[in-house]
C-alpha cells in the first residue's frame, strides 16, 4: 500500500503482487494552453459552426452566404440574387445590394472587408443603423464559410470600382486591390468547399433551389435565380430555375398544399406587430388529419421551433376554443378539446422579424427569445378576433367555421372518411360548396342532435346536389 511518513501515506512504486504505478511523463502547465488565431478555432471544430462536416454542412455554407444578399433585402437595398454551381463543386453567389464596406478600418488597421472575410464576430449586423434585422446575427457565417474553403474570392462593386480579394482556408493571399470600374453595386463571392474537412463536396441542385424558393415566398418581390453548369445535356442545357413570388406567405401555403383537399380555395392571412415585433402568418386547414406549421425568424428556417411557435399555438388554440364555445358548437360533447386538436389538419407559416433574436446554437434551428412569445400571442389572437368581426373577410371565417364543425364531427366519430361523404356528391360541388359537404358529414356520422347545432340551417333543404347554401 504505502509507507506511513509524518502521518501520510507515501505512495511506493510496488503496488500488490509486484504491480508497479506507472508513472506519466505528460505534463499539464501553462505551456498546454493553445491559443488559436484568427479562424483556426472554427477549422479545428467546424460541427461547431455549420452542424456538421457532411451533406448538411456543406449545403449550409451557401446557405451563410445567401442570408447576407437576404439581409441586404431586408434593409431594402437588394433586388436580385444569382445562385450558380460552377463545373468543380465551386459555389458562385452574386447580389446587387450596397458592397461590403471596402474601406480602412480603423481598430483593425485593415480594409473592411478583410476584417469582414477573416474576423469573428465581425459585421453589420450589430450595428441596427445598418441592418434593422438580419439572420446574421453572430457575425460568423460568411467567415466560417471562408475559413473552410480552401480557396475563396470576394468581388465588390462598390463607389464606381471594382474590389477583389482572394483567400485560402482563411487567409487572405494579397491586400484589397482595385482592379477595375464599375456602374453598380454589390458583392460577390466564390468558394471552392475545402475536401480534407468535408466528407463530401457534391452539393445537390434540388436543395439549394428549394431553399431559394422559399426565400422568395418569405421575401415577396425579390428574384432568387440559380443555375447548375457542372452538366450540359446533349444540346448544352443546363438546369436553372427563377423564383419571385409576388403572393409571399400566401402563395407558400398553396405550394405546400397543392395535392392536400383544401376546405376554402384561399388560405387565411395576417399581418401585424407587437412590442416592436413584425408577425406574418398564413393558415389553411385541410381535409387532412395532419399538422404542417413552418416556423422562420428573419427568414431562417427554425426547424425545432421556439418563443415564436409557442406564441402562435397558444393564441390558436385559445382564441379558437373560445369562439367554438360562444357559438355552442362543442356544447353537446363530453370530454375536453386540447391544441393538438384544434391543429389537425392545418397548414401554416409562421414568420417574425426580431431585431435580436437569440439563436440557440449557431445554425439556428431554435428561438429562445421569450419576449417574442408574448408578442406573437398577442398579435395572432387579436388578427384572429378582427377576422369574426370583419364582414369582408366572409372566406376566412368560413374556412374557421368548417374546421370548427369538422372537428365537432371527427373527434367523436373516430375519424369519419372523406371519401364515404365524397360519393353522394358530384366532384365540382364537393369543390365549390364545402358547407354542403360537412353537413353531410354531420347527419352520416348521424347525429341527432346536428339540428341543434345549426339551427339556421334547414338540413333537409340544405342537403342536394344543386344546393349553395352556405353559412352566416
Amino acid at each position: 500500500m504505502g509507507e506511513l511518513i509524518n502521518d501520510q501515506v507515501k505512495p511506493t512504486d510496488n503496488v500488490g503482487d509486484g504491480q508497479e504505478v506507472k508513472k506519466s511523463n505528460n505534463s499539464y502547465s501553462a505551456d498546454s494552453i493553445q491559443v488559436l488565431e484568427g479562424l483556426e478555432a472554427v477549422r479545428k471544430r467546424p460541427a461547431m459552426y455549420i452542424g456538421d462536416i457532411g451533406f448538411k454542412g456543406l449545403h449550409h455554407l451557401v446557405y451563410e452566404v445567401v442570408d447576407n444578399s437576404i439581409d441586404e433585402a431586408l434593409a431594402g437595398y437588394c433586388k436580385n440574387i444569382d445562385v450558380s454551381i460552377l463545373p468543380g463543386n465551386i459555389i458562385r453567389v452574386t447580389d446587387d445590394g450596397r458592397g461590403i464596406p471596402t474601406d480602412y478600418h480603423a481598430k483593425e488597421k485593415k480594409s473592411a472587408l478583410e476584417v469582414v472575410m477573416t474576423v469573428l464576430h465581425a459585421g453589420g449586423k450589430f450595428d441596427k443603423d445598418s441592418y434593422k434585422v438580419s439572420g446574421g446575427l453572430h457575425g460568423v457565417g460568411v467567415s466560417c464559410v471562408n475559413a473552410l474553403s480552401s480557396h475563396l474570392k470576394t468581388e465588390v462593386h462598390r463607389e464606381g470600382k471594382i474590389f477583389v480579394q482572394e483567400y485560402s482556408c482563411g487567409k487572405p493571399l494579397y491586400d484589397v486591390k482595385v482592379v477595375g470600374e464599375t456602374s453598380r453595386t454589390g458583392t460577390t463571392q466564390t468558394f471552392t468547399p475545402d475536401a480534407s474537412i468535408f466528407i463530401t463536396t457534391d452539393y445537390h441542385y434540388d436543395i439549394l433551389a428549394t431553399r431559394l424558393r422559399e426565400l422568395s415566398f418569405l421575401n415577396k418581390g425579390i428574384n432568387l435565380n440559380i443555375e447548375d453548369l457542372r452538366n450540359p445535356d446533349a444540346d448544352g442545357n443546363h438546369p436553372k430555375d427563377s423564383y419571385l413570388s409576388l403572393g409571399g406567405l400566401r402563395e407558400f401555403v398553396e405550394y405546400l398544399d397543392e395535392n392536400r383537399e383544401k376546405l376554402t380555395p384561399e388560405p387565411i392571412y395576417m399581418e401585424g406587430e407587437r412590442a416592436g415585433i413584425p408577425v406574418e402568418v398564413a393558415m389553411q386547414y385541410t381535409t387532412t388529419f395532419t399538422e404542417n406549421i413552418y416556423s422562420y425568424v428573419n427568414n431562417i428556417n427554425t426547424h425545432e421551433g421556439g418563443t415564436h411557435l409557442s406564441g402562435f399555438r397558444r393564441a390558436l388554440t385559445r382564441t379558437l376554443k373560445s369562439y367554438a364555445d360562444k357559438s355552442g358548437y362543442f356544447d353537446k360533447l363530453k370530454f375536453e378539446i386540447n391544441g393538438d386538436d384544434f391543429r389537425e389538419g392545418l397548414t401554416a407559416i409562421v414568420s417574425v422579424k426580431v431585431q435580436e433574436p437569440q439563436f440557440e446554437g449557431q445554425t439556428k434551428t431554435k428561438l429562445g427569445n421569450n419576449e417574442v412569445m408574448g408578442a406573437v400571442d398577442q398579435a395572432v389572437s387579436d388578427m384572429l378576433v378582427l377576422i369574426w368581426k370583419n364582414t369582408h373577410v366572409k372566406q376566412e371565417q368560413l374556412s374557421i367555421k368548417l374546421f370548427l364543425l369538422l372537428l365537432l364531427v371527427m373527434l367523436p366519430a373516430r375519424r369519419v372518411k372523406w371519401y364515404s361523404v365524397k360519393m353522394y356528391f358530384k366532384e365540382q360541388d364537393f369543390r365549390e360548396n364545402f358547407p354542403i359537404v360537412v353537413i353531410a358529414i354531420l347527419l352520416f356520422a348521424n347525429y341527432t342532435w346536428s339540428r341543434e347545432i345549426l339551427p339556421a340551417v334547414q338540413l333537409n333543404k340544405v342537403v342536394t346536389v344543386h344546393s349553395r347554401q352556405s353559412f352566416h
